[in-house]
């Protein structure tokens, strides 16, 4: 039985008549519920910079919005996955427009979607979620995304509830939806407040910047968001020479990576010489059969075709039809690193 605590949530705001602009201000001040998996360096969204720089006021170089679709998507359908909800399990469920802090740990922010009324007279947190097929297989076997669970823990510990539900609508009818359970665990939730403690005191209030720690991809993302694009006028500048060793890690990577890279060409060369003569048998059919002791193989070699135009193309585009290039041809910056050493003396 989990072990009942007698604080109370703060009321900090009424949400009701807030405005979006005041609403984001407010969750700017404080850490929320969809933060504390970049605080953990979790999220599959932003990096514990990014969540830095929003939280001390830096503005990125680049800020317009890449996913804003999912965003309003998930806000407009936010109600249907509570109904949802509230059918399949009887529950009922309701609003709450406010916003709360933690007692203990004034930087630590609430806003829920909505709040349950449970069986025993008690009252239960329900985050509402929409995704898509892709995303299934994250919810196999009773699982939980590890941001949703962030989130919902935060949840618990500022408001002091002891269970939570997440429910998530993948499709277009209320078959296509998952809802899972999480209940409050003190040693798990005892780490998440240490860990957004150590964030808030250390880099925020302090105003020092976070390392990075996530993937690449992430990390590489968050940099151009913060810089903008590149700017070939400026001048090139003159690093640390304590540096080498990244560039000597990375070019010993990059030695590795060639090697793969050989090695799965060759294997991609002996599959293709291994199905050809199956291809010549076919010659323009799409597919085949064969049957066999073991089993029955279905083979296909289907076309698909793509729309384009080529460089020559686009050039001629430019010059006869400039009005039509410019309203159709985007240009998309694509910055590649590289290192080439030079030994002293060479």
């Amino acid at each position: 039985m989990i072990k009942k605590l007698k604080y109370k949530p703060v009321i900090i705001a009424n949400t009701a008549k807030m405005s979006k602009d005041e609403w984001l201000e407010l969750r700017r001040q404080r850490i929320g519920g969809s933060d504390v998996a970049a605080v953990f360096g979790l999220s599959p969204f932003c990096t514990t910079r990014d969540l830095f720089y929003d939280k001390t006021g830096v503005k990125p170089a680049i800020e317009e919005e890449t996913n804003w679709v999912a965003k309003k998507y998930g806000n407009l359908l936010e109600s249907l996955v509570g109904e949802i909800f509230s059918m399949k399990t009887g529950l009922k469920i309701f609003r709450d427009k406010k916003m709360y802090a933690h007692p203990e740990y004034p930087f630590m922010l609430a806003n829920t979607d909505f709040l349950v009324y449970m069986p025993d007279g008690t009252k239960a947190i329900l985050e509402c979620k929409t995704s898509n097929y892709n995303c299934q297989d994250k919810w196999y076997n009773g699982a939980v995304p590890i941001n949703y669970e962030l989130q919902v823990r935060h949840y618990m510990a500022v408001m002091n509830i002891n269970t939570a539900f997440i429910a998530c609508l993948f499709g277009n009818n209320e078959n296509e939806f998952v809802y899972r359970r999480i209940d409050r665990d003190l040693d798990y939730e005892k780490n998440i407040i240490e860990q957004e403690k150590y964030f808030w005191e250390e880099f925020v209030l302090k105003n020092i910047e976070p390392p990075y720690t996530e993937k690449g991809n992430l990390v590489l993302e968050s940099i151009k968001r913060k810089y903008g694009g590149a700017n070939m006028s400026e001048p090139e500048i003159n690093l640390d020479g304590n540096m080498s060793a990244i560039f000597e890690k990375y070019l010993e990577l990059c030695n590795q990576k060639l090697d793969l890279d050989h090695q799965a060409n060759d294997i991609e060369d002996e599959i293709k010489r291994l199905y050809a003569p199956i291809l010549d048998l076919m010659g323009t059919t799409c597919k085949a059969v064969c049957q066999s002791p073991s089993g029955e193989y279905t083979i296909t070699y289907n076309a698909s075709y793509r729309e384009g135009i080529n460089k020559d193309g686009l050039e001629v585009l430019k010059v006869f039809n400039p009005d039509i290039y410019d309203k159709y041809v985007s240009k998309t910056e694509i910055r590649k690193f590289a290192v080439k050493k030079r030994e002293l003396g060479a």
